[in-house]
């Protein structure tokens, strides 16, 4: 690993990888499920009156959910290509070009923070002094993931396509960001999870999808037309994929809430 590149306040892969693929990552990645709406009304207290910060808001689609709770949402989002993606969708939102090392954001200004599919890219100890000067006393951290449910044999299938491709790339699965928490300031996490089913075309829930990970997305355009090979073939033999016209991708999607002390 280029350890100076992987180090700075955006990592280098997820700089290339999500700015050639902003915008099949706005058609491909699924949204969230609708439970997720009340844990985040109950669990992280989101109201009219109350102020969130969308950390690693990518193209949008966990702010638009964070919307619906009434609360005034921040989106921070450092890649220009998914700001834009971002703006495209919700125009009316604000939006801010910063890390989450850094945020430009008042001292105790902030009810919750929350980031979905993205936390595990800056996770480290500066990360979470920046998020607790920003959050008030009392505030909670939201840290949300949408996993793939590989107990289905078709989506273990995929990652068996893409996974040789993922070298030492920040990932939710390997756990590192887990070892954070509890600190000085935050709680120990509580988890909950929820099932969700992202239905569309296979093109849409499996092509694009799997092309908008950071690190498909940053390899070469003939690697990357290998892996879109393997899983065009995966969808024209896979029983219960081809010659249909709509799929169910299953996910589980991993909540976890820790308050600032």
């Amino acid at each position: 690993m280029d350890t100076d590149k992987s180090r700075g306040p955006v990592h280098h892969e997820a700089q290339l990888g999500f700015s050639r693929s902003a915008a099949a990552y706005s058609r491909g990645r699924p949204d969230y499920p609708p439970q997720l709406l009340d844990w985040l009304r109950l669990t992280l207290a989101l109201a009219p009156g109350r102020d969130a910060i969308d950390v690693g808001a990518g193209t949008g689609k966990f702010t638009r959910l964070l919307l619906q709770t009434g609360a005034r949402v921040v989106a921070v989002e450092p890649i220009e290509a998914m700001r834009a993606q971002l703006l495209q969708q919700l125009p009316g939102v604000a939006v801010l070009a910063a890390s989450a090392q850094a945020l430009p954001l008042a001292d105790g200004s902030a009810d919750a923070l929350l980031c979905a599919q993205a936390f595990h890219w800056f996770a480290s100890e500066q990360t979470l002094q920046e998020f607790g000067r920003v959050l008030r006393t009392g505030g909670r951290l939201g840290l949300v993931w949408n996993v793939r449910d590989e107990s289905c044999d078709w989506v273990a299938a995929i990652t068996r396509i893409v996974a040789p491709y993922e070298g030492d790339t920040p990932r939710f699965h390997r756990g590192e960001w887990r070892r954070l928490f509890p600190n000085e300031l935050f709680s120990d996490l509580q988890e909950c999870v929820f099932t969700y089913q992202h239905v569309g075309s296979a093109r849409q829930v499996i092509l694009d999808r799997t092309l908008s990970v950071s690190f498909i997305a940053a390899l070469p355009a003939a690697e990357r037309a290998r892996v879109a090979a393997q899983l065009e073939s995966l969808i024209a033999t896979e029983p219960q994929l081809k010659d249909r016209a709509t799929i169910a991708f299953p996910y589980l999607t991993h909540a976890y809430c820790s308050t600032r002390g």
